[in-house]
Protein backbone atom coordinates (compact mmCIF):
# COMPACT_ATOMS: atom_id res chain seq x y z
CA UNK A 1 0.00 0.00 0.00
CA UNK A 2 1.65 3.17 -1.36
CA UNK A 3 0.87 6.96 0.18
CA UNK A 4 2.44 8.57 -2.35
CA UNK A 5 -0.34 9.78 -4.36
CA UNK A 6 -2.17 11.14 -1.55
CA UNK A 7 0.43 12.72 -0.33
CA UNK A 8 0.92 14.33 -3.50
CA UNK A 9 -2.45 15.72 -3.85
CA UNK A 10 -2.74 16.68 -0.49
CA UNK A 11 0.60 19.09 -0.92
CA UNK A 12 -0.70 20.24 -4.74
CA UNK A 13 -4.27 21.66 -2.79
CA UNK A 14 -2.43 22.82 0.11
CA UNK A 15 -0.32 25.25 -2.09
CA UNK A 16 3.20 23.64 -1.53
CA UNK A 17 2.98 22.14 -4.99
CA UNK A 18 4.02 18.55 -6.39
CA UNK A 19 6.84 19.17 -6.68
CA UNK A 20 7.76 19.00 -3.28
CA UNK A 21 6.56 16.52 -0.09
CA UNK A 22 7.79 18.72 3.00
CA UNK A 23 5.47 21.15 4.45
CA UNK A 24 6.09 24.78 3.07
CA UNK A 25 8.37 23.58 0.36
CA UNK A 26 9.28 25.51 -2.93
CA UNK A 27 6.81 23.48 -5.85
CA UNK A 28 5.24 24.62 -8.57
CA UNK A 29 2.48 26.67 -6.84
CA UNK A 30 5.08 29.14 -4.63
CA UNK A 31 5.34 32.37 -7.37
CA UNK A 32 6.46 35.66 -6.84
CA UNK A 33 5.67 38.82 -8.56
CA UNK A 34 2.59 40.06 -10.29
CA UNK A 35 1.72 38.74 -13.85
CA UNK A 36 2.72 40.31 -17.19
CA UNK A 37 0.10 40.53 -19.62
CA UNK A 38 -2.59 38.83 -17.95
CA UNK A 39 -0.15 35.56 -18.26
CA UNK A 40 0.72 33.23 -14.61
CA UNK A 41 4.52 33.99 -15.53
CA UNK A 42 5.49 34.40 -11.86
CA UNK A 43 9.26 32.92 -10.92
CA UNK A 44 9.72 30.74 -8.08
CA UNK A 45 10.90 31.90 -4.78
CA UNK A 46 14.62 30.75 -3.77
CA UNK A 47 15.04 28.66 -0.52
CA UNK A 48 17.11 29.92 2.43
CA UNK A 49 20.29 28.09 3.94
CA UNK A 50 18.02 26.84 6.74
CA UNK A 51 15.26 25.18 3.71
CA UNK A 52 18.40 23.65 1.89
CA UNK A 53 19.71 22.27 5.23
CA UNK A 54 16.26 20.90 6.41
CA UNK A 55 15.56 19.49 2.68
CA UNK A 56 19.19 17.66 2.90
CA UNK A 57 18.69 15.88 6.43
CA UNK A 58 14.89 14.90 5.39
CA UNK A 59 16.59 13.37 1.95
CA UNK A 60 18.60 11.33 4.60
CA UNK A 61 16.33 10.58 7.89
CA UNK A 62 13.34 11.20 5.96
CA UNK A 63 12.26 13.82 9.54
CA UNK A 64 8.97 15.58 7.78
CA UNK A 65 7.13 12.97 7.35
CA UNK A 66 7.90 11.78 11.32
CA UNK A 67 7.77 15.66 12.37
CA UNK A 68 4.14 15.62 10.70
CA UNK A 69 2.94 12.81 12.03
CA UNK A 70 4.05 13.63 16.19
CA UNK A 71 3.28 17.36 15.91
CA UNK A 72 -0.28 16.21 14.98
CA UNK A 73 -0.54 14.17 18.07
CA UNK A 74 -3.61 14.91 19.64
CA UNK A 75 -4.35 15.65 23.63
CA UNK A 76 -7.19 15.29 25.61
CA UNK A 77 -8.18 18.93 26.85
CA UNK A 78 -8.51 18.43 31.16
CA UNK A 79 -7.21 20.76 33.79
CA UNK A 80 -5.83 17.19 35.45
CA UNK A 81 -3.37 16.40 32.80
CA UNK A 82 -1.55 19.62 34.18
CA UNK A 83 -0.69 18.22 37.44
CA UNK A 84 2.47 15.79 35.55
CA UNK A 85 3.84 18.95 33.73
CA UNK A 86 3.93 20.65 36.78
CA UNK A 87 6.36 18.08 38.08
CA UNK A 88 7.84 17.94 34.88
CA UNK A 89 8.58 21.52 34.96
CA UNK A 90 9.39 21.96 38.69
CA UNK A 91 12.32 18.86 37.68
CA UNK A 92 13.53 21.29 35.02
CA UNK A 93 13.52 24.11 37.10
CA UNK A 94 15.52 22.04 40.02
CA UNK A 95 18.19 21.31 36.93
CA UNK A 96 18.80 24.34 36.39
CA UNK A 97 19.30 26.18 40.33
CA UNK A 98 21.12 22.98 41.27
CA UNK A 99 23.72 23.76 38.43
CA UNK A 100 24.50 27.26 39.69
CA UNK A 101 24.48 25.90 43.24
CA UNK A 102 27.11 23.22 42.27
CA UNK A 103 29.12 25.61 40.66
CA UNK A 104 29.55 27.67 44.20
CA UNK A 105 29.53 24.46 46.80
CA UNK A 106 32.01 23.19 48.62
CA UNK A 107 31.39 19.53 49.51
CA UNK A 108 33.50 19.15 52.19
CA UNK A 109 33.29 18.66 56.42
CA UNK A 110 37.46 20.00 56.87
CA UNK A 111 37.13 22.50 59.53
CA UNK A 112 37.19 26.30 58.85
CA UNK A 113 36.91 29.56 60.72
CA UNK A 114 34.19 31.44 58.90
CA UNK A 115 34.99 35.47 57.91
CA UNK A 116 32.19 36.10 55.48
CA UNK A 117 29.21 38.31 55.60
CA UNK A 118 27.05 37.31 58.27
CA UNK A 119 28.53 38.86 60.93
CA UNK A 120 27.21 36.77 64.22
CA UNK A 121 29.16 33.49 62.83
CA UNK A 122 32.10 34.96 62.47
CA UNK A 123 35.18 33.24 64.08
CA UNK A 124 33.07 30.44 64.43
CA UNK A 125 34.36 27.06 63.44
CA UNK A 126 32.49 25.70 61.38
CA UNK A 127 32.93 23.03 57.84
CA UNK A 128 33.51 23.89 54.37
CA UNK A 129 30.04 22.79 53.29
CA UNK A 130 28.51 25.06 56.22
CA UNK A 131 30.54 27.82 55.45
CA UNK A 132 30.21 27.51 51.16
CA UNK A 133 26.45 27.56 51.73
CA UNK A 134 26.51 30.88 53.92
CA UNK A 135 28.87 32.20 51.25
CA UNK A 136 26.11 31.39 48.38
CA UNK A 137 23.41 33.33 50.87
CA UNK A 138 25.20 35.97 51.30
CA UNK A 139 28.10 37.01 48.93
CA UNK A 140 27.14 35.26 45.78
CA UNK A 141 24.50 37.74 43.84
CA UNK A 142 21.65 35.93 43.41
CA UNK A 143 22.75 32.76 45.58
CA UNK A 144 20.36 33.10 47.96
CA UNK A 145 16.93 33.34 45.68
CA UNK A 146 18.74 30.70 43.38
CA UNK A 147 19.15 28.28 46.96
CA UNK A 148 15.49 29.22 47.72
CA UNK A 149 14.34 28.93 44.20
CA UNK A 150 15.69 25.39 44.37
CA UNK A 151 14.30 24.05 47.45
CA UNK A 152 11.07 25.77 46.47
CA UNK A 153 11.01 23.62 43.21
CA UNK A 154 12.09 20.30 44.95
CA UNK A 155 8.89 20.58 47.47
CA UNK A 156 6.61 21.33 44.64
CA UNK A 157 8.05 18.34 42.32
CA UNK A 158 7.21 16.18 45.39
CA UNK A 159 3.96 17.40 46.38
CA UNK A 160 2.58 17.57 42.72
CA UNK A 161 4.32 13.66 41.73
CA UNK A 162 2.11 12.83 44.76
CA UNK A 163 -0.99 14.38 43.21
CA UNK A 164 -0.08 13.67 40.06
CA UNK A 165 0.08 9.70 40.85
CA UNK A 166 -3.54 10.17 43.40
CA UNK A 167 -4.73 11.49 39.81
CA UNK A 168 -3.90 8.51 38.16
CA UNK A 169 -4.88 6.05 41.10
CA UNK A 170 -8.32 7.27 41.25
CA UNK A 171 -9.30 7.41 37.96
CA UNK A 172 -7.74 3.34 36.96
CA UNK A 173 -5.11 4.91 34.68
CA UNK A 174 -2.66 3.32 35.62
CA UNK A 175 -4.52 -0.40 33.80
CA UNK A 176 -3.16 -1.99 31.19
CA UNK A 177 -0.90 -0.96 29.13
CA UNK A 178 0.76 1.56 31.83
CA UNK A 179 0.96 -0.70 34.70
CA UNK A 180 4.59 -0.50 33.96
CA UNK A 181 5.05 3.28 33.44
CA UNK A 182 2.74 3.62 37.06
CA UNK A 183 5.94 1.62 38.50
CA UNK A 184 8.55 4.35 36.51
CA UNK A 185 6.43 6.87 38.31
CA UNK A 186 6.24 4.96 41.19
CA UNK A 187 10.74 4.71 41.70
CA UNK A 188 10.50 8.27 40.57
CA UNK A 189 8.85 9.55 43.66
CA UNK A 190 10.83 7.49 46.00
CA UNK A 191 14.06 8.67 44.18
CA UNK A 192 12.86 12.11 44.48
CA UNK A 193 11.98 11.84 48.07
CA UNK A 194 15.86 10.21 48.64
CA UNK A 195 17.34 12.76 47.03
CA UNK A 196 15.02 15.23 48.76
CA UNK A 197 16.94 14.21 51.91
CA UNK A 198 20.45 14.07 50.48
CA UNK A 199 20.31 17.62 49.16
CA UNK A 200 18.26 18.95 52.61
CA UNK A 201 21.11 17.19 54.69
CA UNK A 202 24.05 19.11 52.28
CA UNK A 203 24.42 22.27 54.07
CA UNK A 204 25.59 20.42 57.19
CA UNK A 205 23.46 22.87 59.61
CA UNK A 206 22.13 21.97 62.83
CA UNK A 207 18.49 21.31 61.59
CA UNK A 208 20.05 18.73 58.82
CA UNK A 209 22.44 17.61 60.80
CA UNK A 210 19.81 16.49 63.30
CA UNK A 211 18.24 13.99 60.12
CA UNK A 212 21.22 12.65 59.36
CA UNK A 213 21.55 11.37 63.28
CA UNK A 214 18.18 10.35 62.71
CA UNK A 215 19.54 8.64 59.41
CA UNK A 216 22.57 7.11 61.53
CA UNK A 217 20.19 5.31 64.14
CA UNK A 218 18.01 3.63 61.20
CA UNK A 219 21.07 2.24 60.18
CA UNK A 220 22.19 1.13 63.09
CA UNK A 221 18.61 -0.48 63.91
CA UNK A 222 19.35 -3.04 60.82
CA UNK A 223 20.14 -6.50 61.78
CA UNK A 224 23.46 -7.95 60.88
CA UNK A 225 24.46 -5.43 58.40
CA UNK A 226 23.30 -2.13 60.17
CA UNK A 227 26.49 -1.20 61.62
CA UNK A 228 28.58 -1.70 58.46
CA UNK A 229 25.94 0.43 56.45
CA UNK A 230 26.85 3.17 58.88
CA UNK A 231 30.54 3.07 58.22
CA UNK A 232 29.60 2.56 54.77
CA UNK A 233 27.89 5.59 54.63
CA UNK A 234 29.74 8.21 57.23
CA UNK A 235 33.28 6.63 56.87
CA UNK A 236 33.71 6.41 60.63
CA UNK A 237 32.06 7.22 64.40
CA UNK A 238 29.27 9.33 63.68
CA UNK A 239 29.20 12.14 62.04
CA UNK A 240 32.33 10.91 60.51
CA UNK A 241 34.33 12.83 57.53
CA UNK A 242 32.79 11.24 54.34
CA UNK A 243 29.20 11.87 54.55
CA UNK A 244 28.87 15.31 52.87
CA UNK A 245 31.19 14.19 49.97
CA UNK A 246 29.17 11.14 49.39
CA UNK A 247 25.67 12.53 49.65
CA UNK A 248 26.81 15.18 47.26
CA UNK A 249 27.52 12.37 44.92
CA UNK A 250 24.46 10.83 45.53
CA UNK A 251 22.61 14.46 44.78
CA UNK A 252 24.11 16.22 42.27
CA UNK A 253 25.33 12.82 39.74
CA UNK A 254 23.83 9.27 41.11
CA UNK A 255 20.02 9.83 41.55
CA UNK A 256 19.38 12.82 38.84
CA UNK A 257 20.83 10.95 36.02
CA UNK A 258 18.16 8.00 36.93
CA UNK A 259 15.49 10.12 37.90
CA UNK A 260 16.44 12.11 33.54
CA UNK A 261 16.25 8.74 32.39
CA UNK A 262 12.86 7.15 34.35
CA UNK A 263 11.87 10.32 32.92
CA UNK A 264 12.86 10.30 30.05
CA UNK A 265 11.12 6.47 29.79
CA UNK A 266 8.22 7.66 31.05
CA UNK A 267 7.43 10.32 28.55
CA UNK A 268 8.26 8.27 26.19
CA UNK A 269 5.63 5.74 26.97
CA UNK A 270 3.09 8.39 27.43
CA UNK A 271 3.70 9.37 23.94
CA UNK A 272 4.30 5.83 22.42
CA UNK A 273 0.77 4.38 24.36
CA UNK A 274 -1.57 7.75 23.32
CA UNK A 275 -3.10 9.41 26.42
CA UNK A 276 -6.28 8.59 28.36
CA UNK A 277 -9.37 10.37 28.43
CA UNK A 278 -12.57 10.76 30.36
CA UNK A 279 -15.88 9.37 29.03
CA UNK A 280 -18.18 11.10 26.92
CA UNK A 281 -19.37 11.67 23.50
CA UNK A 282 -17.27 10.41 20.76
CA UNK A 283 -14.57 9.07 23.25
CA UNK A 284 -13.46 5.39 22.26
CA UNK A 285 -11.23 3.30 24.15
CA UNK A 286 -9.45 3.66 20.34
CA UNK A 287 -9.40 7.22 19.69
CA UNK A 288 -8.26 9.99 21.81
CA UNK A 289 -10.28 13.67 21.74
CA UNK A 290 -8.48 16.59 22.04
CA UNK A 291 -6.19 19.34 20.27
CA UNK A 292 -3.08 18.24 18.40
CA UNK A 293 0.40 18.92 20.32
CA UNK A 294 1.18 21.58 17.04
CA UNK A 295 0.13 24.45 17.72
CA UNK A 296 -2.67 24.32 20.53
CA UNK A 297 -1.09 22.49 23.06
CA UNK A 298 2.36 23.33 22.74
CA UNK A 299 1.56 26.97 23.37
CA UNK A 300 0.01 25.99 26.37
CA UNK A 301 2.45 24.03 27.83
CA UNK A 302 4.58 26.39 26.86
CA UNK A 303 2.95 29.03 28.61
CA UNK A 304 2.60 26.64 31.94
CA UNK A 305 6.07 26.24 31.96
CA UNK A 306 6.68 30.23 32.40
CA UNK A 307 3.83 30.09 34.87
CA UNK A 308 5.20 27.65 37.43
CA UNK A 309 8.71 28.99 36.67
CA UNK A 310 7.09 32.30 37.53
CA UNK A 311 5.32 30.99 40.79
CA UNK A 312 8.51 28.97 41.83
CA UNK A 313 10.47 32.07 41.42
CA UNK A 314 8.18 34.41 43.61
CA UNK A 315 8.26 31.80 46.24
CA UNK A 316 12.31 31.87 46.34
CA UNK A 317 12.55 35.58 46.14
CA UNK A 318 9.74 36.51 48.75
CA UNK A 319 9.14 33.39 50.60
CA UNK A 320 11.93 32.86 53.23
CA UNK A 321 13.06 28.61 53.89
CA UNK A 322 15.72 26.99 55.15
CA UNK A 323 17.44 29.63 56.82
CA UNK A 324 20.70 27.45 57.75
CA UNK A 325 22.13 30.92 59.54
CA UNK A 326 19.72 30.76 62.14
CA UNK A 327 20.24 26.63 63.23
CA UNK A 328 24.07 27.58 63.70
CA UNK A 329 26.56 24.99 62.20
CA UNK A 330 25.79 21.26 63.53
CA UNK A 331 27.20 19.79 66.80
CA UNK A 332 26.55 16.27 67.84
CA UNK A 333 26.55 17.71 71.19
CA UNK A 334 23.59 20.11 70.40
CA UNK A 335 19.73 19.87 68.41
CA UNK A 336 17.57 22.43 67.29
CA UNK A 337 14.30 22.79 69.20
CA UNK A 338 11.26 21.78 67.32
CA UNK A 339 12.88 20.60 64.45
CA UNK A 340 10.95 19.70 61.53
CA UNK A 341 12.14 17.97 58.62
CA UNK A 342 10.95 19.05 54.54
CA UNK A 343 7.40 17.80 54.70
CA UNK A 344 7.56 14.93 52.70
CA UNK A 345 9.49 13.25 55.71
CA UNK A 346 7.07 14.36 58.05
CA UNK A 347 5.55 10.95 58.10
CA UNK A 348 8.51 8.78 59.06
CA UNK A 349 9.23 11.64 61.32
CA UNK A 350 5.91 10.87 62.98
CA UNK A 351 5.86 7.24 62.64
CA UNK A 352 8.96 6.91 65.29
CA UNK A 353 7.73 9.28 67.37
CA UNK A 354 3.99 7.60 67.89
CA UNK A 355 6.15 3.98 68.51
CA UNK A 356 6.50 2.46 71.71
CA UNK A 357 9.71 1.93 72.83
CA UNK A 358 9.49 -2.15 72.04
CA UNK A 359 13.41 -3.76 72.05
CA UNK A 360 14.33 -7.13 72.17
CA UNK A 361 17.54 -8.95 73.24
CA UNK A 362 18.56 -11.87 71.50
CA UNK A 363 21.66 -13.49 71.78
CA UNK A 364 23.46 -10.61 73.13
CA UNK A 365 22.27 -8.47 70.47
CA UNK A 366 19.70 -6.16 70.35
CA UNK A 367 16.72 -5.60 68.15
CA UNK A 368 15.00 -1.86 67.83
CA UNK A 369 11.49 -2.55 67.07
CA UNK A 370 11.24 1.16 68.08
CA UNK A 371 12.92 2.01 65.16
CA UNK A 372 13.07 -0.95 62.26
CA UNK A 373 9.05 -1.09 62.29
CA UNK A 374 8.65 3.26 61.86
CA UNK A 375 11.26 3.84 59.66
CA UNK A 376 11.32 0.63 57.60
CA UNK A 377 8.37 -1.94 57.76
CA UNK A 378 5.36 1.00 57.99
CA UNK A 379 6.99 3.03 55.25
CA UNK A 380 7.66 -0.66 53.12
CA UNK A 381 3.92 -1.29 53.49
CA UNK A 382 2.85 1.85 52.58
CA UNK A 383 4.90 2.36 49.56
CA UNK A 384 4.49 -1.34 48.22
CA UNK A 385 0.97 -1.33 47.99
CA UNK A 386 1.22 1.45 46.05
CA UNK A 387 4.05 0.16 43.66
CA UNK A 388 2.16 -3.28 43.46
CA UNK A 389 -1.49 -1.95 43.08
CA UNK A 390 -1.67 -2.39 39.55
CA UNK A 391 -1.06 -5.95 39.65
CA UNK A 392 -3.27 -6.70 42.66
CA UNK A 393 -6.22 -5.28 41.03
CA UNK A 394 -5.75 -7.27 38.09
CA UNK A 395 -5.78 -10.26 39.69
CA UNK A 396 -9.35 -9.55 41.67
CA UNK A 397 -10.59 -8.24 38.92
CA UNK A 398 -9.60 -10.51 36.26
CA UNK A 399 -8.81 -7.68 34.20
CA UNK A 400 -6.67 -8.39 31.75
CA UNK A 401 -8.15 -5.91 28.91
CA UNK A 402 -6.67 -2.32 27.64
CA UNK A 403 -8.02 0.98 28.95
CA UNK A 404 -7.77 4.30 28.10
CA UNK A 405 -10.95 5.55 28.93
CA UNK A 406 -10.28 6.70 32.80
CA UNK A 407 -13.03 6.01 35.57
CA UNK A 408 -14.98 8.53 37.73
CA UNK A 409 -13.39 7.62 41.16
CA UNK A 410 -16.95 7.22 42.25
CA UNK A 411 -18.02 4.23 40.16
CA UNK A 412 -15.02 2.29 41.99
CA UNK A 413 -15.94 2.78 45.38
CA UNK A 414 -13.41 0.00 47.25
CA UNK A 415 -10.50 1.55 45.15
CA UNK A 416 -10.98 5.44 45.93
CA UNK A 417 -11.95 4.36 49.09
CA UNK A 418 -8.19 2.47 49.59
CA UNK A 419 -7.12 5.67 48.03
CA UNK A 420 -8.19 8.11 50.74
CA UNK A 421 -7.83 5.57 53.66
CA UNK A 422 -3.84 5.72 52.23
CA UNK A 423 -3.80 8.89 52.28
CA UNK A 424 -5.27 9.64 55.98
CA UNK A 425 -2.86 7.00 57.34
CA UNK A 426 0.02 9.29 55.68
CA UNK A 427 -1.59 12.30 56.94
CA UNK A 428 -1.91 10.83 60.49
CA UNK A 429 1.73 9.89 60.71
CA UNK A 430 2.61 13.59 59.01
CA UNK A 431 0.90 15.47 61.61
CA UNK A 432 2.20 13.40 64.78
CA UNK A 433 5.77 15.09 63.33
CA UNK A 434 4.99 18.28 64.51
CA UNK A 435 3.55 16.51 68.02
CA UNK A 436 5.61 18.45 70.39
CA UNK A 437 5.17 21.73 68.23
CA UNK A 438 1.23 21.17 68.47
CA UNK A 439 1.64 20.27 72.16
CA UNK A 440 3.55 24.21 72.42
CA UNK A 441 1.26 26.26 70.42
CA UNK A 442 -1.82 24.56 71.91
CA UNK A 443 -0.85 23.82 75.71
CA UNK A 444 -1.81 20.13 75.24
CA UNK A 445 0.14 17.43 76.79
CA UNK A 446 2.64 15.76 74.73
CA UNK A 447 1.81 11.96 75.72
CA UNK A 448 -2.19 12.73 75.02
CA UNK A 449 -1.34 13.69 71.40
CA UNK A 450 0.91 10.35 70.76
CA UNK A 451 -1.94 8.59 72.27
CA UNK A 452 -4.44 10.01 70.20
CA UNK A 453 -1.62 9.77 67.00
CA UNK A 454 -0.92 5.93 67.92
CA UNK A 455 -5.23 5.14 67.89
CA UNK A 456 -5.82 7.58 64.95
CA UNK A 457 -3.20 5.88 63.04
CA UNK A 458 -4.39 2.43 63.37
CA UNK A 459 -8.47 3.88 63.24
CA UNK A 460 -8.57 6.61 61.09
CA UNK A 461 -7.81 4.74 58.05
CA UNK A 462 -10.16 2.43 58.22
CA UNK A 463 -13.09 4.86 59.22
CA UNK A 464 -11.73 6.78 55.99
CA UNK A 465 -12.04 3.67 53.56
CA UNK A 466 -15.71 3.27 54.98
CA UNK A 467 -17.11 6.43 54.68
CA UNK A 468 -15.62 7.05 51.58
CA UNK A 469 -17.39 3.55 50.18
CA UNK A 470 -20.59 5.56 51.48
CA UNK A 471 -20.08 8.65 49.66
CA UNK A 472 -19.40 6.93 46.32
CA UNK A 473 -22.57 4.82 46.29
CA UNK A 474 -24.61 8.07 47.15
CA UNK A 475 -23.18 9.69 44.64
CA UNK A 476 -23.91 6.64 42.09
CA UNK A 477 -27.86 6.43 43.73
CA UNK A 478 -27.60 10.40 42.54
CA UNK A 479 -26.47 9.97 39.27
CA UNK A 480 -29.11 7.28 38.58
CA UNK A 481 -31.72 9.60 39.89
CA UNK A 482 -30.51 12.68 37.94
CA UNK A 483 -30.66 10.01 34.83
CA UNK A 484 -33.62 8.51 35.34
CA UNK A 485 -36.08 12.10 36.76
CA UNK A 486 -33.64 14.91 35.39
CA UNK A 487 -32.21 17.97 37.15
CA UNK A 488 -33.67 19.56 40.14
CA UNK A 489 -34.94 23.39 38.98
CA UNK A 490 -36.44 24.42 42.16
CA UNK A 491 -40.22 25.09 40.54
CA UNK A 492 -42.89 23.80 42.28
CA UNK A 493 -45.73 23.21 40.05
CA UNK A 494 -49.47 22.65 41.67
CA UNK A 495 -51.24 19.77 39.80
CA UNK A 496 -55.14 20.05 38.94
CA UNK A 497 -55.85 17.46 42.24
CA UNK A 498 -54.11 19.60 44.43
CA UNK A 499 -50.50 17.87 44.90
CA UNK A 500 -47.04 20.16 44.64
CA UNK A 501 -44.75 18.64 42.64
CA UNK A 502 -41.02 19.89 41.48
CA UNK A 503 -40.64 20.43 38.17
CA UNK A 504 -37.36 18.61 36.77
CA UNK A 505 -35.46 19.03 33.52
CA UNK A 506 -34.08 16.51 31.42
CA UNK A 507 -30.15 16.17 31.47
CA UNK A 508 -28.65 17.13 28.45
CA UNK A 509 -27.36 14.13 26.33
CA UNK A 510 -23.85 14.56 26.59
CA UNK A 511 -24.20 14.53 30.60
CA UNK A 512 -26.61 11.68 30.42
CA UNK A 513 -24.23 9.50 28.40
CA UNK A 514 -21.00 10.64 30.74
CA UNK A 515 -23.19 9.42 33.59
CA UNK A 516 -23.90 6.22 32.08
CA UNK A 517 -20.80 5.52 29.79
CA UNK A 518 -19.38 3.32 32.76
CA UNK A 519 -18.59 -0.19 32.58
CA UNK A 520 -20.24 -2.54 35.81
CA UNK A 521 -18.08 -5.37 36.25
CA UNK A 522 -19.21 -8.64 37.83
CA UNK A 523 -16.99 -10.23 40.48
CA UNK A 524 -15.12 -12.93 39.34
CA UNK A 525 -16.71 -16.54 39.89
CA UNK A 526 -15.09 -20.41 40.05
CA UNK A 527 -15.38 -22.48 36.93
CA UNK A 528 -18.21 -25.07 37.38
CA UNK A 529 -16.98 -27.95 39.51
CA UNK A 530 -17.06 -30.28 36.93
CA UNK A 531 -16.11 -29.75 32.77
CA UNK A 532 -18.23 -30.88 30.29
CA UNK A 533 -16.53 -34.46 30.75
CA UNK A 534 -17.91 -34.31 33.98
CA UNK A 535 -14.56 -34.57 34.87
CA UNK A 536 -14.27 -32.61 38.69
CA UNK A 537 -11.88 -29.70 38.08
CA UNK A 538 -9.36 -28.62 40.63
CA UNK A 539 -10.17 -25.75 42.92
CA UNK A 540 -7.03 -23.98 44.22
CA UNK A 541 -6.64 -21.72 47.35
CA UNK A 542 -5.72 -19.18 44.98
CA UNK A 543 -9.27 -19.34 43.09
CA UNK A 544 -11.17 -19.45 46.14
CA UNK A 545 -8.99 -16.29 47.69
CA UNK A 546 -9.98 -14.63 44.28
CA UNK A 547 -13.28 -14.99 44.65
CA UNK A 548 -13.81 -13.49 47.86
CA UNK A 549 -11.76 -10.56 47.39
CA UNK A 550 -12.99 -10.27 43.79
CA UNK A 551 -17.16 -10.23 45.81
CA UNK A 552 -16.00 -7.66 48.15
CA UNK A 553 -14.46 -5.55 45.72
CA UNK A 554 -17.55 -5.26 44.03
CA UNK A 555 -19.87 -5.77 47.16
CA UNK A 556 -23.11 -4.20 46.92
CA UNK A 557 -23.46 -2.41 43.11
CA UNK A 558 -25.56 0.39 42.47
CA UNK A 559 -27.01 -0.71 38.95
CA UNK A 560 -27.27 2.50 36.82
CA UNK A 561 -29.61 3.89 34.78
CA UNK A 562 -30.81 2.18 31.47
CA UNK A 563 -32.16 3.23 28.21
CA UNK A 564 -35.20 0.86 28.86
CA UNK A 565 -35.83 2.42 32.31
CA UNK A 566 -35.36 6.10 31.14
CA UNK A 567 -37.48 5.17 28.04
CA UNK A 568 -40.35 3.94 30.32
CA UNK A 569 -40.70 6.79 33.10
CA UNK A 570 -40.05 9.33 30.32
CA UNK A 571 -42.81 7.93 28.24
CA UNK A 572 -44.97 7.09 30.95
CA UNK A 573 -48.11 8.39 32.04
CA UNK A 574 -46.99 10.48 34.97
CA UNK A 575 -44.21 12.13 32.93
CA UNK A 576 -45.79 15.34 32.80
CA UNK A 577 -45.37 15.98 36.25
CA UNK A 578 -42.11 15.44 36.28
CA UNK A 579 -40.16 17.53 33.44
CA UNK A 580 -41.11 20.89 31.89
Amino acid sequence: MSTGGISAAGNGAGGNGAGSDRPGGNGAARHAGPAKGGENTRLPVPDGAGVRFADAIDSRLGIYGATKRHLRKVFPDHWTFMLGEIALYSFIVLLLTGVFLTLFFQPSMTQVVYDGSYVPLQGVHMSQAYASTLDISFDTRGGLMIRQVHHWAALIFIAALFVHMFRIFFTGAFRKPRDLNWLFGFLLLVLAMVNGFAGYSLPDDLLSGTGLRIAEGVCLAIPLVGTYLQFFLFGGEFPGDDIVPRLFTIHVLLIPAIMVGLVTVHLTLVWYQKHTQFVGPGRTEKNVVGAPFMPVYAAKAGGFFFLVFGVTALLGGLVQINPIWSYGPYNPGQITAGSQPDWYIGFLEGALRIMPNWEWNVWGHTLSFNVLIPTLIVPGVLFTLIAAYPWVESWITGDKREHHILDRPRNMPVRTGLGVGWIVAYGVLWVCGGNDVIATRFHLSINTITWVGRFAFLIAPVLAYLVTVRICKGLQRRDRDKVLHGRETGVIKKLPHGEYVEIHEPLDPALRHRLTAHEQPRPYALVPAVDENGVARRVTRSQKLRVRMSHWYFAEPIAKATPEEFRELTEGPEHHHEHS
